[in-house]
């Protein structure tokens, strides 16, 4: 009786071997430009206290209400696997006493996240992100930074027909007005909203109302109030300021009233850079300023601001584009070490052992198979060369070194060959 074949859990995916090289590519350029931002490197446990996220993110979000994964482990403790990064930043924030060193902080990260969601493109239950996060300044010019980091991280990447859409969802101060009157607005219209999770969310979360993908709720949300009306002096002050600067730097911006983000904790900016003509479905990268998390989830009042960028989705965009230029060359077998032999093949250890303590990428070839078996396994991982030991070889250590492009040989000692693929830019 065979067995069941196992595969991986629905809503995850193996990155294979060939997928690498835009792992890597992605991977180095946010983190050259994390880098030059003058951004630090931090990593928080996959899993946290579920009450971090229904403190942070929102009690009656989607994403705590649908999408962790949540259970209580042996001792009774309620853990969440990671859904979002920016609450476990500022958790190890406030854990570490980062508050107490010169602010602001400027933090990094790329990792895994998990949300338990129906799988379609670009959406996955384990997906990774990359993201900065900065806590300690309330400044505009802050936002902007991080916006200018964000513009030139999916320019870099070579990504195109993209849109950066802003908004501001005021504060603490002037939001409470906006919400009560978009409350007001929808209740004289309950009748027309379809969705029952739309019905739901008016009286727990009613800014999600604007961004239901529904027909007829799209008719609504044309209508409803729009937070910018409602902005307080300070809120006004920022949001303009942030304006002046964005034009300042000729960084183009669309305005959306009906950008709200999908967590409770953003205040005043947010932004989305998403592919033209797809919406907010299709996100390519998020985030906005979050002054008031760190207070809800036990520190003192402190301002933040981030975005984060999804990593699956970024590179599943750049496979669409057939980016060329996307190369895995580094990644290249260097060296094949060919044999001929039980005496071979000892000296074959000592050569590629040898090749690799010289930076050399190197791959043994299998004493199971014959010296024509072997050339060809070189061929099929493209080595770029491979070096052949037989009985002449043995004799004098002067080994034949073949270019596995053009086929030529040459009769080299071992320093020589190591010195000449070294010398190969690659």
């Amino acid at each position: 009786m065979s067995k069941e074949l196992l595969r991986a859990p629905r809503g995850t995916s193996d990155i294979l071997p060939d997928d690498q090289k835009y792992w890597k590519y992605v991977e180095n350029i946010f983190l050259k430009i994390a880098i030059k931002y003058g951004f630090n490197r931090i990593e928080t446990p996959v899993i946290e206290q579920s009450n971090l996220f229904t403190r942070g993110v929102g009690e009656f979000t989607d994403i705590v209400e649908k999408e962790t994964y949540t259970f209580n482990d042996r001792g009774g403790d309620s853990l969440s696997l990671r859904p979002e990064g920016t609450a476990p930043v500022c958790r190890s924030y406030l854990e570490h006493g980062m508050q107490n060193l010169p602010q602001p902080i400027r933090l990094f990260y790329q990792f895994p996240m998990y949300r338990y969601e129906r799988p379609q493109a670009g959406r996955y239950r384990e997906f990774r992100q990359a993201g900065i996060e900065i806590i300690g300044e309330y400044s505009p010019l802050v936002d902007l930074e991080v916006i200018q980091f964000a513009c030139e991280l999916v320019s870099e990447l070579g990504l195109s027909d993209l849109d950066l859409i802003i908004n501001s969802i005021g504060d603490d101060k002037c939001r409470n007005n906006y919400i009560s009157d978009l409350k007001t607005y929808y209740q004289n219209r309950i009748s027309e909203l379809s969705h029952l999770d739309c019905q739901r969310r008016l009286d727990s979360n009613t800014l999600r109302l604007l961004d239901c993908k529904d027909i007829n709720c799209q008719k609504l949300i044309k209508n409803a109030p729009k937070s910018l009306d409602y902005l307080c002096e300070s809120c006004l002050i920022h949001w303009n300021e942030l304006l002046e600067y964005l034009d300042q730097l000729g960084i183009d911006y669309k305005i959306d009233t009906t950008l709200v983000r999908g967590f409770d904790y953003y205040t005043k900016t947010v932004f989305e850079i998403i592919p033209k003509d797809q919406g907010s479905q299709s996100t390519i990268l998020a985030g906005g300023r979050y002054d008031g998390l760190i207070e809800q989830i036990g520190g003192q009042s402190t301002p933040g601001i981030g975005f984060a960028i999804g990593l699956d989705r970024v590179i599943m965009k750049l496979k669409l584009e057939s980016k060329d230029e996307i190369s895995s060359n580094d990644d290249n077998v260097r060296c094949f070490v060919a044999h001929n032999g039980d005496d071979a093949k000892k000296f074959a250890i000592k050569v590629v052992t040898k090749l690799r303590d010289n930076g050399i990428r190197s791959v043994l070839g299998s004493p199971s198979r014959s010296l024509k078996s072997q050339m060809k396994y070189a061929s099929s991982i493209k080595a770029l060369y491979s070096i052949i030991i037989g009985e002449d070889e043995l004799r004098s250590e002067i080994l034949t070194l073949r270019d596995m492009v053009d086929s030529k040989q040459e009769k080299l000692d071992l320093n020589q060959i190591i010195e000449k693929i070294n010398r190969v830019k690659i």
